[in-house]
């Protein structure tokens, strides 16, 4: 098959009570795709990623830190990150995100 369809993406992953989950949706050596559930409170703690990535808040409401800023992630809500960037994500209600890690990109 050459595509890939998920009509809604918020029945992909299940919300724990109280943790996060995640769950890889796609993956080639291009993208890898990856769904997570937070409940509200969870945090994923600063960290950096070695290619170019893309959230999108799928629902809830979460704090973004990316490098010195915080921004407030909400349905609908996304962001580019370059290579690097220190980033942390802390859900303050039940949160379901879409990461996309750009592996192709820049690769030859």
């Amino acid at each position: 098959m050459n595509y890939t369809y998920l009509n809604n993406l918020s029945k992909e992953v299940d919300i724990p009570k109280d943790g996060i989950i995640s769950r890889t949706l796609y993956a080639d050596e291009q993208v890898k795709v990856v769904i997570f559930g937070f409940s509200a409170g969870q945090e994923l703690s600063e960290h950096t990623a070695s290619v170019p990535a893309i959230i999108h808040i799928v629902s809830g409401e979460a704090e973004v830190t990316l490098g010195a800023d915080t921004v407030k992630g909400v349905p609908g809500s996304w962001i580019h990150m370059a290579p690097k960037l220190p980033h942390s994500i802390t859900a303050t209600t039940d949160l379901i995100m879409l990461l996309l890690m750009l592996k192709g990109i820049g690769k030859k």
